[in-house]
């Protein structure tokens, strides 16, 4: 990831993403922190290592958009499921990157089963919960 980026911590993108309703943290895939909302992954990073990486779900129309830019490149293994990773020449604003990120959250809730999203909104107010698996 370029310096522009580094200064993106985990702590940050973990604290931003908590603050969205109804997100779980899941620690799987060798230390990777996949925040989901509904069981479904909405956005995905691991940071402060040798291979930074950060990727997120987006709208079809996004989808095509954001990688006509440089800043974005197709995520690996989740490009069919239109997902986006940041690119290697990504200077990407934290404030912009806050926006997709509550972007993805709404798209991957939006096409959750509609009783799924009644129960979770039906819950009086925000819930994040916090897992380790592998």
């Amino acid at each position: 990831m370029p310096p522009e980026l580094t200064r993106i911590a985990l702590a940050d993108f973990d604290a931003f993403c908590a603050a969205l309703p109804h997100t779980t943290l899941v620690v799987q895939w060798g230390g990777a922190h996949v925040w989901k909302v509904g069981g479904k992954m909405f956005a995905i990073a691991r940071l402060g290592g040798d291979e930074d990486a950060l990727s997120f779900k987006a709208t079809p129309q996004a989808f095509a958009i954001l990688l006509e830019s440089r800043e974005f490149v197709p995520a690996p293994y989740l490009a069919r499921a239109e997902w986006v990773a940041l690119g290697p020449d990504c200077a990407l604003p934290q404030a912009d990157l806050h926006a997709y990120l509550a972007q993805a959250h709404r798209t991957v809730f939006a096409k959750l089963p509609r009783k799924m999203r009644a129960e979770l909104s039906g819950q009086g107010g925000w819930q994040t919960k916090i897992s380790r698996n592998g």
